[in-house]
C-alpha cells in the first residue's frame, strides 16, 4: 500500500491518500469511505485487487484521519477533492464507488464530473434529506435518527453529542463496534463477528477520529443539508446495491435514488443488511472497470436485479 498526501485544488488543505492493488497500469477506482471512516477501509485484499487489475484509490475525507478539515463542506464539494487527487496521480478517467456515508459522495462525483467518471456504484447509501416523497427516517435505527436530528439543529449540538464518543473510540477503538451491536440485524452480526472484518473496522474507526470528530460531524451535517447537485443529473451507468434489511440506511433511500438516476440499475439482496456491503464490493469491481456498455458480470453480487417499483428479488447466500 502506498500512502501519500495531495493538496486540495485551492492548495489550502491536505488530503491523505492511499493506493492499493495494481498501482502501475491498473484500472482506477475511487472508493469513498463510510461515516465515520477513513482511507484504511474496510477494503478488498491487495492481492485480489491486483489479480483483477484494479488500482484502488482511497482518501480521508476532510476532517478524518490525516486530512485537514473543510469547514461548511457540502456533499458536492467532494468532487473537487477527488479531481485534485486524480490530477496529482495522473489519472484522467475513473470509476467511483461509495459505501454507506460514501454513497452520496460517490454520486456527487458522478453528477459533477460526467467527463471523468465512467461508472458509479452506491452500496447502502443515503438519499438527500429533502428527497421529495421519501420519509427519510422511516425504518432507521434510533441512534441514527437522533444523530441526524441533532445535526439538523446545528453543529454545536452535534459536536457535544459526538465528541465524547470519539474520545472513547480513540481510547478503545472497538467501542463503536460494540456500541452498534444492539442495533445490528442477525445478518449484520454474522458479518461483524468475522475476526478479520472486526479488525478492519476497529482500525478504520480509530483512524477516522485520530485527531478529532470533525469529519464525522461535518459528514452528518452535509447529509442533512443541500447536497449541491441533483442525483437526476447523473448520466453515467450507476449501480445501486442495498440489503433489504438495512436499518442504518433504510431501503427506501436506495429505491428513491434508483428511481431518479436515469441509468441506474438496482440490486436488492434479501437476508442482507448494512454490513453485508463489505462482502459485495469485490463482486462489483469487474463491472466498475469494464468497458462502456458492458452488462453486470455473471457472478454479479450474489443477488439479482429488482425493479424499483416491485418487491425485492430473492438473492442467494454470499
Amino acid at each position: 500500500m502506498a500512502v501519500e498526501g495531495v493538496f486540495s485544488a485551492d492548495r489550502t488543505r491536505w488530503l491523505a491518500v492511499a493506493q492499493r492493488g495494481k498501482i502501475d497500469g491498473g484500472r482506477p477506482v475511487f472508493l469513498l469511505h463510510g461515516t465515520p471512516g477513513s482511507r484504511l477501509g474496510p477494503l478488498p485484499r491487495s492481492g485480489l485487487l491486483y489479480r483483477l487489475g484494479v488500482r484502488l484509490i482511497t482518501y480521508d475525507r476532510p476532517g478524518y484521519g490525516h486530512s485537514d478539515r473543510h469547514p461548511g463542506r457540502s456533499v458536492g464539494d467532494v468532487a473537487a477533492d477527488v479531481a485534485a487527487i486524480a490530477d496529482r496521480l495522473g489519472i484522467g478517467t475513473f470509476a467511483v464507488a461509495g459505501r454507506s456515508g460514501g454513497g452520496p459522495h460517490a454520486l456527487a462525483c458522478a453528477a459533477l464530473m460526467p467527463d471523468r467518471v465512467t461508472r458509479a456504484a452506491v452500496l447502502v447509501g443515503l438519499a438527500p434529506r429533502e428527497a421529495e416523497g421519501l420519509d427519510w427516517f422511516d425504518g432507521m435505527t434510533e441512534t441514527n435518527i437522533e444523530e441526524y436530528m441533532t445535526a439538523i439543529h446545528g453543529r454545536g449540538l452535534l459536536a457535544a453529542r459526538l465528541a465524547p464518543t470519539a474520545s472513547e473510540i480513540r481510547e478503545d477503538p472497538i467501542q463503536l463496534v460494540n456500541a452498534l451491536y444492539d442495533e445490528l440485524t442477525d445478518s449484520d452480526r454474522r458479518v461483524v463477528a468475522d475476526t478479520g472484518i472486526r479488525r478492519m473496522l476497529v482500525k478504520n474507526y480509530a483512524e477516522a477520529v485520530r485527531r478529532s470528530p470533525d469529519g464525522w460531524i461535518d459528514d452528518a451535517i452535509a447529509f442533512c443539508s443541500p447536497w449541491g447537485f441533483d442525483p437526476a443529473q447523473i448520466t453515467v451507468p450507476t449501480l445501486v446495491w442495498h440489503g433489504e434489511d438495512d436499518r442504518f440506511s433504510p431501503l427506501g433511500h436506495a429505491r428513491w435514488l434508483a428511481e431518479r438516476i436515469p441509468k441506474a440499475t438496482m440490486l436488492i439482496q434479501r437476508g442482507a443488511a448494512h454490513f453485508h456491503a463489505l462482502h459485495v464490493l469485490p463482486d462489483l469491481l469487474p463491472w466498475l472497470t469494464s468497458a462502456p456498455g458492458a452488462a453486470l458480470p455473471a457472478p454479479a453480487v450474489s443477488a439479482v436485479p429488482a425493479p424499483v417499483s416491485e418487491p425485492a428479488a430473492e438473492g442467494s447466500p454470499a
